[in-house]
């Protein structure tokens, strides 16, 4: 394995980890009411915005081009991955108070999207990020229920919520949500929806709005969506705990992801739900290679076109809160201080920090001592930031067989770093491997992404 831009574990080191996770000698054994079922279900992540897909190879597919769409659930179909997810823009990421223009820019709406993709897929889920802040509960239950309906069974929805004023500019109802609400007011959204797929009628008075309604369109194959959070946060894991089918979490290494597991399930027992109802995929970068060798260099290679010098000042600039362009990418990091007390929002979740003046000072010590330049250490951070499997064919097959076995994870949502052949390597290589392992289906379970997940009919 790569050590020098992934948060994984070499061989070695994994297997003295499982086998002390296996005899509960280690820090955080997994939950005894969770019983592990030892396989794992891939879906494949298209992302809303982000600055990890690589477009600058002449192979490189267009963002919003019908094909690359096309192109990418259909080898997702052929590797019989459970789901193909959208991820969410609801407005231009910006770099210093401008749009960004090294980031993905824009994403089609989601349930048009995924409608489309119904037609030319049989069996693959079909997940749409859904923002329960800018919608309205009914609306929302009954275009999701009739992409259920149209799909035979495969819909699914990614809860998130948002709070933040700037995102909301585009909305009428933009910033009047409190940050420690957010929770709060989507479960309410989401046991509205819930009622409205049951076909009940809908009597409700909440803090910011009240419905009366009553369900209109006939259940579908699967019962309702498939129900996909992401929090990782104590209030986030609350209510994944309380709602969620499937939770979307950020944990890459083993130890992160048993004490996920862990947490996750001791809220899903205190909720009286049972723990093989709530299935965990993290979110995943896979870079392979037919050896070990290989794959190191073909991460560099990635890392290098995923993060050239001005991605690496810009990264840096987030968090100074300052023009950092003066300062050689292949330098030390700056040694000024950043103008900014934390970062914003403007750039998404992965850029805000409370504390910008500990962090940059705590990065140029940590850049100084590994003799790393702005460039290097940018790539690193980029790196890190996704949970990241790399290695040889045999070597990640190995390592998720174990994460299986553990009952860490039950698969994982992957993001292809480049669209739309990212998949390649996974489909024509790993998959097979974890077959051969047992450890991934040989076919699908069924026709509904409930059946493909392993989930309990409702």
């Amino acid at each position: 394995m790569s050590s020098t831009s992934t948060p994984t574990l070499p061989d070695a080191a994994l297997s003295a980890e499982a086998a002390a996770l296996a005899t509960g000698s280690a820090a955080h054994p997994l939950h005894p009411d969770h019983t592990p079922t030892g396989q794992l279900a891939f879906g494949a992540f298209f992302q809303g915005v982000n600055s990890s897909t690589i477009w600058r190879l002449p192979d490189s597919g267009d963002q919003v081009a019908w094909e690359s769409f096309d192109s990418l659930v259909r080898t997702a179909e052929r590797g019989k991955f459970a789901a193909f997810f959208l991820g969410e823009g609801l407005r231009l990421r910006e770099h210093r108070g401008v749009p960004f223009e090294l980031d993905v820019a824009g994403r089609p709406d989601a349930q048009t999207l995924l409608a489309a993709l119904a037609a030319v897929t049989e069996k693959i889920g079909l997940v749409a990020t859904q923002n329960t802040t800018y919608n309205d509960p009914v609306d929302l239950a009954r275009r999701l229920q009739t992409l259920d309906l149209l799909s035979a069974g495969r819909a699914g929805w990614n809860i998130v919520t948002t709070d933040n004023a700037w995102t909301g500019e585009n909305f009428r109802r933009g910033g009047y949500l409190d940050h420690a609400d957010r929770y709060v007011h989507a479960e309410a959204f989401v046991r509205v929806a819930e009622q409205y797929w049951g076909g009940e009628t809908i009597d409700h008075d909440g803090a910011h709005y009240s419905v009366r309604a009553q369900g209109d369109l006939p259940r579908s194959a699967q019962g309702r969506p498939v129900l996909f959070q992401a929090g990782a946060s104590p209030a986030g894991q609350d209510f994944a705990a309380r709602t969620a089918d499937v939770i979307f979490s950020p944990h890459g290494t083993l130890e992160a992801a048993v004490e996920f597991r862990r947490s996750v399930t001791e809220r899903v027992v205190a909720t009286g739900r049972d723990p093989a109802d709530v299935k965990i995929l993290p979110g995943a970068e896979i870079i392979l290679a037919p050896t070990e060798a290989e794959a190191e260099e073909k991460v560099r290679w990635v890392r290098d076109l995923q993060v050239g010098p001005e991605q690496a000042i810009a990264l840096l600039e987030q968090y100074w809160g300052r023009d950092l362009s003066a300062f050689d990418p292949d330098g030390p990091l700056p040694d000024v201080a950043p103008e900014v007390s934390e970062s914003g929002v403007t750039r998404g979740a992965g850029f805000q920090f409370a504390k910008a003046e500990e962090l940059t000072r705590a990065w140029r010590e940590e850049a100084a001592a590994k003799g790393q330049s702005i460039l290097e250490f940018a790539r690193v951070k980029a790196g890190a930031r996704r949970g990241t499997f790399t290695g040889s064919y045999d070597a990640v097959a190995d390592r998720l067989v174990e994460f299986a076995r553990l009952g860490a994870i039950d698969g994982l949502n992957i993001t292809p770093w480049l669209i739309p052949s990212g998949l390649d390597d996974i489909v024509d290589h790993l998959v097979p491997r974890l077959q051969e392992r047992g450890a991934y289906p040989a076919d699908y379970a069924g026709s509904t992404l409930r059946e493909n997940l392993g989930l309990d009919p409702v």
